[in-house]
């Protein structure tokens, strides 16, 4: 069979793999757990109510005798918070959430993540889950690596063992987890409106105003309520407890002066705090969490005498928005800068951590409960709350927006590694951009080069987890077609500055600087090329004809793909697999011997066929080829003889990517420089190697013989 016979072949198991995705459908639809499945994921001694009819949510019941109260509501994490994970198609969690807040049951029911499916398996992401039982959304619930607390259940701050080389993917999971559950929270144990978790304010890090107290009074960043005794005797007006104040003096007396400040936001710590104290505080404190002044003067303190410091205040509550909002006592050990009238007031810094979902830019609502009893033996008590607000001023805070989203975390975790990561996409944006000066000289250029490529692998790659993959492109594309957001790429930082980068190398030099440069597989195959070339074997050079038909393969492969992202999730998972991106970089070829013997593979073909799978398989390089026709010059210079009649640089490219006649194939182009290095020398370039000899043999009356210089190294 020709070679042509062979390509139309090809052309026409791709239109047939087409079809055959038809019968696998689209997008699979939230909610995918029925009243049967429910009940078999909670048996007896459970009874699972009534779906609700307003809110996907089901009762879940319990018998104890006779009666069967409401333990627990289950619920899937994608009716509330169909956030994409890595794959861009959200991960779905059974989830059952107690009465209390607490984590009854966490379950994976369906998820797409690459990382999981063939690659760790799923026993890791399996194992992930179970840590969250028992765990509660009023605990700050931070994800680590192998930093688990000890005692989960009691912790304000708890840290659960994340999974290595799938921190992206975990990271969504947590936050999917969370704002799903706070939504039903809020909805159906009173925890407030329903208010997106994430969308809540900031206090303002870069607003220092330097006040003393009554500059801060002024500015309204300290809020006083003063109740009277008459105020307190009416409220218990009517109950058992109405007189039993024995002590009240003057009923316009104060029964007790409150006083607010809140001390995250700079202007009020740094002013009322020691400057260690502040500095302390500040590294103490999560990002989000909040501290809270509260000072009392008069005949009621905000705690009483019975008070264990480092609790929960016994007297005293807030709320916002109708959610109990837990504070706990930080056990402070410093001075306050309180003015002379308040010397003697009683007072206790109280921390709220940010899984509460406090806002700074809406008002907060404390309550005193004041308690009395009557009755020596089995008194009577009473109890009266009242309340006061504070509210901190808008040039303080600023409103909620999309940017509070828990991948900030995922940033700020790897400052180190995204500095290292912009400084060598600085250093390689200013070599390439430098041409003359990289290529000086055929040792200068592979020294750069050696030493980039081993930088790409060890830590872009297997460090840094940086690899770029196809799986980037489908799952913007699944993102797309089912109208999430793309936000979630921006749980893998690395990802993103990679992309930003190489989208702008798209402009100037194609697709060669990701291809050449900065992806880590082919940097592998390069590097192992190298080593092999050493041992003595030599790549062979395809045909021109084979070679070009074998180049148009990988846009095959990418067109299989990406209609595979727009029809069936199942099959895009199957189809990525030809990258082995994952098996050699992601996992280090940890995973099961199919996938590991495909990726050993494709290395060993370069050392054959040089980089023989970027230039013939990859469907991420035939998307970089693509993408990479929005370059805006040919940046390679050429003279009037290449390619007539000097063939010198198409004889070197190891890529093939010269045509006859001299031009540059810039699509598959991966910017080694070799033919940059010919061009610039004179003992290299054979038209000005010859004209020097020309120019010399004229002076001399000598006879001229056309000589080739020895070849550069590929």
């Amino acid at each position: 069979m020709s070679l042509k016979s062979h390509w139309r072949a090809g052309w026409a198991a791709v239109f047939l793999g087409l079809f055959a995705l038809l019968v696998d459908g689209p997008f699979a639809h939230a909610g995918v757990m029925d009243r049967a499945a429910m009940e078999k994921a909670f048996p007896s001694p459970l009874i699972v109510g009534e779906k609700d009819r307003d809110l996907p949510v089901w009762p879940i019941f319990k018998q104890e005798a006779t009666a069967t109260p409401i333990v627990a509501y289950a619920f899937e994490s994608i009716d509330f918070a169909a956030i994409p994970g890595f794959s861009g198609t959200p991960m779905n969690l059974l989830v059952a959430l107690d009465k209390d807040g607490k984590f009854m049951e966490v379950k994976v029911l369906n998820h797409h993540e690459p990382v999981f499916l063939e690659g760790l398996g799923e026993q890791p992401l399996f194992k992930f889950v179970e840590q969250y039982q028992n765990l509660s959304l009023k605990q700050s619930i931070k994800i680590g690596l192998n930093n688990a607390s000890d005692n989960k259940a009691n912790s304000a701050n708890v840290y659960i063992d994340g999974v290595a080389k799938a921190t992206a993917s975990v990271r969504i999971l947590n936050q999917s987890l969370l704002a799903a559950s706070l939504k039903v929270a809020r909805a159906k144990m009173g925890y407030g409106a329903g208010r997106d978790p994430d969308m809540v304010g900031r206090i303002k890090p870069d607003v220092l105003d330097a006040l003393d107290w009554q500059g801060l009074e002024r500015k309204g960043l300290i809020t006083r309520k003063v109740f009277s005794n008459a105020e307190v005797e009416a409220a218990f007006k009517g109950t058992a407890a109405e007189g039993m104040d024995d002590g009240g003096g003057a009923a316009n007396a104060p029964f007790v002066e409150l006083v607010f400040a809140p001390l995250t936001v700079p202007s009020v710590g740094s002013s009322l705090l020691p400057p260690a104290t502040w500095d302390y505080l500040q590294k103490r404190l999560e990002p989000g969490d909040h501290a809270l002044l509260v000072a009392s003067k008069g005949r009621y303190g905000i705690v009483g005498e019975d008070f264990q410091r480092g609790t929960l205040p016994d007297r005293l509550s807030l709320t916002q928005g109708g959610l109990p909002l837990e504070m706990r006592d930080l056990d402070l050990d410093t001075t306050i800068g309180f003015p002379e009238d308040l010397k003697d007031a009683q007072w206790r810094v109280f921390r709220v951590i940010s899984a509460a979902g406090l806002d700074p830019s809406l008002p907060l609502n404390f309550a005193l409960l004041v308690s009395r009893s009557k009755g020596q033996f089995m008194p009577e008590v009473v109890n009266k709350p009242f309340a006061f607000s504070a509210a901190i001023p808008e040039r303080y805070v600023e409103a909620a927006s999309s940017d509070s989203k828990t991948w900030v975390l995922s940033w700020t975790s790897r400052v180190w590694e995204l500095a290292l990561l912009v400084a060598g996409l600085a250093l390689l944006a200013w070599a390439l951009s430098r041409p003359r000066w990289l290529t000086a000289s055929v040792s200068r250029l592979h020294r750069f080069r050696l030493g980039y490529l081993i930088f790409t692998l060890f830590f872009i790659g297997w460090y840094a987890q940086g690899q770029l993959s196809i799986v980037n492109i489908t799952a913007v594309i699944q993102a797309l077609m089912a109208g999430r957001s793309l936000g979630f790429l921006l749980y893998d930082p690395m990802t993103v500055l990679l992309w930003a980068f190489v989208a702008l190398t798209f402009f100037v030099w194609g697709r060669g600087t990701f291809c050449g440069w900065l992806c880590p597989f082919g940097a592998l195959q390069d590097l192992v090329s190298q080593i092999t070339r050493k041992l003595g074997i030599r790549p062979v050079r395809v045909s021109g004809d084979v070679d070009r038909q074998l180049k148009r393969v990988k846009y095959a492969v990418l067109g299989l793909i990406v209609v595979s992202a727009c029809l069936s999730v199942t099959w895009t998972d199957r189809l990525v697999e030809v990258e082995p991106f994952k098996t050699s970089i992601t996992l280090n070829f940890v995973r099961a011997w199919p996938f590991v013997l495909w990726a050993v593979a494709m290395v060993a073909l370069s050392a054959f066929v040089y980089k023989g799978y970027c230039r013939y398989l990859c469907p991420l390089g035939a998307g970089m080829g693509v993408l990479g026709r929005l370059r805006r010059w040919d940046w390679i210079a050429r003279r009037s003889e290449c390619g007539q009649p000097c063939q010198r640089c198409r004889s070197d490219c190891a890529y093939q990517a010269i045509e006859k006649s001299g031009k540059v194939d810039y699509n598959e182009c991966f910017q080694c420089m070799d033919c940059v290095v010919i061009y610039e020398s004179a003992t290299l370039c054979v038209p000005v190697y010859n004209s020097a000899r020309k120019g010399g043999a004229a002076a001399s009356g000598a006879t001229v013989i056309p000589i080739v210089p020895e070849r550069s190294p590929s």
